[in-house]
Formats: structure tokens, C-alpha cells, sequence
């Protein structure tokens, strides 16, 4: 926009305690004289601020190729690639703020879908928006996509993966064809006063046929599928019925055989009949039915892996199985929108008695009124019925965000998501039906890929729904993570990966990282946090979940499990845990039990200090980093 320099003025109360200009144009040579001597001043006093368990916003602060990323034109999938620390959060944060600004009558209609990869980090983000006074916005992982399922149970990581793959939308459509299924030869069906009903093979194989014709989900199919076995059999009814015995036409009525159809559309009998060859289905009905017996649908290594009882609490990973089951079966609401029918009939015919009653009473008592007074409208004469029945109805109050999260099918008006290398070809699924714009931010690390799920590289995540209709933009500074740090967590990537750069860190604090053997790990993890322990800010302590439980015995106001509360000056948590999340202070335990990706994530979480306990040996890369 042509701005030359941008001014920061700090102030305690009504005193003017600090001028300082950045220079956005390195050509322009005018000083003021409040230029300092590092032009980053105000950047470098933002990152070297404590942390208070919440991400702010990062208006004063916003870099050159953050603000490109922001104002990007407002078309398509952009992905946004950075490594830690390089504010890639940030930047779809305020990128949503930007677009909800400037495309406010779409998206105050739609809502912005924000994804992330666990409720401690929407929690972590949750003031930014509103902060920037943007509200319309939905916040969610993938695990609350599917409304009226919560997700309690956890899986495996090698369940979490086998459930993630694409071939899992194959094995459920699988088990819906062999839901619609015909009689091996006949099924009889005892219709009462009438003696059996024979459902035969090829009746009900020309039912399927013609049901399967419409290409729509199987519970809207489904009428399609009985309405055609109710007049088979029917037919068979009248011929039986209604032959004559001399070869002559048939001897019954169209309204005996109206009669008679209807007879049979109304027998129990022959629902039930129908119902164990093409059953009306849930999604959770479905997806349960596959967990429990898998077998014939996966290889058998795979149906062993994610078997499980009947019953069991819904994961993460069943969410997207379970939208895709509800694509697969379609709600027949056919009987609600009747009902609701009905009751607005009821309401309109209610109002038209009012309605008359007050014309009748009025017309009464302008009897022996002059013609002038007769003249005076009445309710009748301004108002229909209709009309009268439609203002009564309860008006729908709720914010688009709220909306869209009670409705499965909702399409928002642009979806951001963190963490993006982490989500299943499953979830993709699950996403890319609620943006049929691909109005897209994505966001994330190939390098930090934990999940064993991940997609990890975004022509592989993208390329069925958008082949290369995307652009991808590199974040290459890091702004969180000291130099010093960056530099130890870098190593262990270089260990398996002699290439690999990291983001530049923008500024360094002297302070090396350590790294201790300790025999008594809790004890030794107690003292480490109690020197450690910040004046201000928070300490996170980053340690593989089996020793969560001796770890807060040993840490006053800590406990394991349970949700997290991010402004507990002292937080332990696992390294998936602390994806997209920053603290001054980390303590890594017993690095050698993560993967290397997730260690990676683990060690670059710091903004000021980095310790490091281990018992056991060190991995590689950590190890040759050296020990202060």
C-alpha cells in the first residue's frame, strides 16, 4: 500500500514511554532519528515476551512474507509450509480475520471451518479471532465433525493408520452392497387371510437393479427397492385371487386390487420381509458392523489390527468412517418432513379459525354501524392464514458458526487447517465434502509428519480433489525457537536426513541446551522443573505418556490425563500433545522413547530454554549435540 515505515508508540497510561519506527522501505533513506539500531526491536521484544498459556495476535508484529500470505487473493487451496516456530498458525489466523473482512456477506453466511489437531490447541488459539473482532468462525478437530458423536476412545496408532487409508471408504461401500441383498431361492411371507407370499430371487434382483438405478444413497434407495417389491407382489396377489379358471381376464376390479395392494403395503409381514433384504441403516450401525467383523473386507492383517466389541467408545479415527457411511446411506427423512407438514397444516388451519372468529365477532358488531364505521379493516382483510401460522414460528437465532456444527452437510465458506501433513486420506475425505469452493488454507510441516496416518506430502493429499490447482507458499524464518535450540533439534533430523535445513532463527539468547543422564527419573525431572521454573512464563514438560502417571506425582498442581489448561505456570503433556504450541521453557524426557518426528516437534517448543533428562540412550543425532 505504499507505506514507507511503520511507527510503534508505547505507552503507561496517558505517558508516551518509547517511539520507535520500523522501515517497511529498505530504498527509502529519510530517518527520523527513532530508528534503532536493530530494526527489529519491536519483533524481538514480542518473541522475547513470557508466555501466558493463550496465543495472542501478531498485528504490531506481522513480517513482510506474513503479510503476503494474509492478503492473498481469495481463490483455491494455498498451502502454507513452514517449519517450527515460522508463525504458520499465526498467519491462517489472521488470514481468516482478512477474508472474513473482505469477503463478509459470503462467509457471515457460510462461517470459517478452523481445524486443528487436538482441543489443547484450539484452546491455545481461541482468543485470536475474537481478539481481531471475528466471531464467525467454527474451531474444531477432526474428531467433532460428525455431530451427536463425541469421541472418547483411543486407538492404536497402527488402528488410527489402517482406519485412515482411502481403501476404508471401498471396505464400507462393500458392506452396504452386501446389505441389499435378494432370497436364495424364495422367501415366504405369511400374509394373513390371503395364505404365502412367495418373494422369489429374480423379483427382488430386478428390485435391487432398479433401485441401485438412481445412483442415490442407499436409505433414499430404499423406497424405490420396496415400493417395487410391494407391487410384485401385489401382482402375484391379483393373479392368484383374481384368475379365471376358464383362461378369461382377470376377474378383480381396480379397486379390489387397489385394496389388495394395499393390504399388502400396510402387511408387517412383508415389511419385515423387506427389511432383511434391504434394511434401513445408521452410519454408527454401519461402521460398528464393519469393526466388529472386518473379516472378508481388509486383508486379514489389517481386519486384526482394528477389530474390535461391539459397543466400544468412537475414536478420532472412526469419525471420518462414520461420514463416510453417512454419504454412503443418506437420511430418508421423508417421515419428518411429512410430520412437520402436517403440523404447519395444523397451525394454518388453527389461524384461519382465529381468523374467522374475529371476522365473525367484528362483523356482529358493526351490524347497526353506519357504512363509514363498516369500512374499518379488520385482521382478516390484511392477513392470510399462512401468513398468520408462519409468524409464529420460533425463529432460528443461532450464529452460522453454531449451525454448521449441528449439521453434517453444511458447506462453509473457507476451511483453514493446522497441522494439515497430519490428517488422514480418510479425513481429507470427510473435509473436502464441506468445501465444495476448495476455498482453502492448509497449513503445516512435511518434516514434523507424527501421525502414521499423515498424507504427509500435499501433492498426495490434493491431487484427487484439485489435481495441481494449488499454490504453496514457504515460511522460512523461524521467529520462536533460538537459534541454539533450533540448532540440537535440527541434529536429530540430520541424523536420518544429512540435508535437511531448518527455518532461520531470527535471533539467539546464549544459552545452550542441556542434556542429562539421570538415574531416578522422577526425582531428577522434580528438581530440573524447580530450577528451571520461570518467573514468568510457562514450563512444559514433554514426556512419552507411560510416564505421565509418576511424573505428576512429583509435580505439585500437575496431574495426568484429562484435558489440559494451558496457563498452568507447569504443564506435562506428550510430544503429539504439543503440536503447534510454544512455551518459554521446555523439559524433554526420555527422548529416546519418541519417534523422530515427534521429537523434533518436541525439542522445538522453547522460546528461551531447552533441557533434556534421559535413563536410557540417547538417540541419534541428541547424542552428538553435545552437553554443556
Amino acid at each position: 500500500m505504499g507505506i514507507r515505515r511503520r511507527r510503534h508508540i508505547t505507552t503507561a497510561d496517558r505517558t508516551v514511554t518509547a517511539l520507535h519506527d520500523e522501515i517497511l522501505d529498505l530504498g527509502d533513506t529519510t530517518r527520523t532519528g527513532f530508528e534503532d539500531h536493530n530494526a527489529d526491536a519491536v519483533l524481538l521484544a514480542a518473541l522475547g515476551a513470557a508466555r501466558t498459556g493463550r496465543m495472542g495476535d501478531i498485528v504490531q508484529t506481522i513480517q513482510a512474507e506474513q503479510d503476503r500470505i494474509i492478503r492473498a487473493p481469495h481463490r483455491g487451496v494455498m498451502v502454507v509450509e513452514g517449519g517450527p516456530g515460522t508463525g504458520k498458525t499465526a498467519v491462517a489466523l489472521h488470514r481468516a480475520a482478512y477474508l472474513l473482512y473482505a469477503q463478509r456477506e459470503l462467509l457471515a453466511k457460510r462461517a470459517v471451518l478452523i481445524v486443528g489437531p487436538n482441543p489443547a490447541f484450539l484452546g491455545y488459539i481461541g482468543e485470536v479471532l475474537p481478539s481481531l473482532g471475528e466471531t464467525g468462525v467454527l474451531l474444531a478437530t477432526v474428531g467433532e465433525l460428525f455431530p451427536g458423536v463425541s469421541a472418547t476412545g483411543t486407538d492404536t496408532p497402527e488402528a488410527a493408520a489402517v482406519k485412515g487409508r482411502a481403501e476404508m471408504a471401498e471396505a464400507l461401500a462393500a458392506v452396504v452392497r452386501d446389505r441389499q441383498s435378494v432370497p436364495d431361492p424364495v422367501l415366504e411371507i405369511d400374509h394373513d387371510g390371503y395364505g404365502t407370499l412367495y418373494l422369489e430371487r429374480a423379483m427382488a434382483e430386478d428390485a435391487r437393479a432398479r433401485a441401485r438405478t438412481t445412483a442415490l444413497p442407499h436409505n433414499l434407495a430404499r423406497p424405490y427397492f420396496v415400493f417395487h417389491l410391494i407391487d410384485a407382489l401385489t401382482d402375484q396377489l391379483v393373479e392368484r385371487l383374481g384368475a379365471d379358471p376358464f383362461g378369461g381376464p382377470n376377474l378383480l376390479g381396480p379397486d379390489d386390487i387397489a385394496q389388495l395392494g394395499k393390504e399388502v403395503a400396510t402387511s408387517p409381514e412383508v415389511h419385515a420381509a423387506i427389511d432383511s433384504l434391504w434394511p434401513a441403516l445408521t452410519p454408527q450401525g454401519l461402521v460398528s458392523e464393519l469393526l466388529a467383523d472386518p473379516d472378508g473386507y481388509l486383508p486379514d492383517a489389517d481386519a486384526k489390527v482394528i477389530r474390535r466389541a461391539a459397543g466400544a467408545a468412537w475414536t478420532e479415527a472412526d469419525i471420518p468412517l462414520l461420514d463416510e457411511a453417512a454419504e454412503l446411506l443418506g437420511v430418508d427423512d421423508s417421515a419428518e418432513r411429512a410430520a412437520k407438514e402436517a403440523e404447519r397444516q395444523q397451525q394454518i388451519e388453527y389461524a384461519q379459525g382465529v381468523l374467522d372468529v374475529s371476522y365473525a365477532s367484528r362483523t356482529y358488531e358493526f351490524e347497526d354501524k353506519d357504512e363509514e364505521d363498516a369500512e374499518v379493516l379488520l385482521a382478516h382483510d390484511i392477513i392470510d392464514a399462512e401468513r398468520m401460522a408462519e409468524r409464529q414460528e420460533e425463529a432460528d437465532h443461532r450464529s452460522a458458526a453454531e449451525r454448521a456444527a449441528a449439521d453434517r452437510t453444511w458447506a462453509f465458506g473457507h476451511i483453514i487447517v493446522d497441522e494439515a501433513q497430519e490428517l488422514s486420506p480418510m479425513a481429507w475425505r470427510l473435509l473436502m465434502r464441506r468445501i465444495p469452493t476448495r476455498s482453502m488454507t492448509l497449513v503445516g510441516d512435511p518434516a514434523q509428519t507424527g501421525d502414521e496416518a499423515g498424507c504427509g506430502s500435499w501433492e498426495t493429499i490434493l491431487e484427487p480433489y484439485v489435481d495441481d490447482r494449488w499454490e504453496l507458499v514457504r515460511l522460512g524464518v523461524n521467529y520462536r525457537t533460538p537459534a541454539e535450540v533450533m540448532e540440537v533439534a535440527a541434529s536429530v533430523l540430520r541424523a536420518q536426513n544429512p540435508g535437511f535445513e531448518p527455518p532461520r532463527s531470527v535471533r539467539s539468547t546464549g544459552v545452550r541446551p542441556w542434556v542429562r543422564a539421570a538415574g531416578d527419573l522422577p526425582k531428577a525431572v522434580a528438581e530440573a522443573v524447580a530450577r528451571e521454573l520461570p518467573d514468568e512464563g510457562r514450563l512444559a514438560v514433554i514426556a512419552p505418556r507411560p510416564l505421565h502417571e509418576a511424573l505428576a506425582a512429583v509435580l505439585d498442581g500437575v496431574s495426568a490425563g484429562g484435558p489440559l489448561d494451558l496457563t498452568h505456570q507447569v504443564v506435562l503433556l506428550d510430544a503429539r500433545q504439543s503440536k503447534g504450541l510454544e512455551f518459554d521453557k521446555v523439559l524433554v524426557v526420555e527422548p529416546a522413547e519418541f519417534k523422530t518426528s515427534d521429537l523434533y516437534v518436541a525439542l522445538t517448543r522453547a522460546t528461551q530454554g531447552l533441557g533434556v533428562l534421559h535413563s536410557g540412550m540417547l538417540p541419534a543425532g541428541l547424542a552428538e549435540s553435545g552437553r554443556p
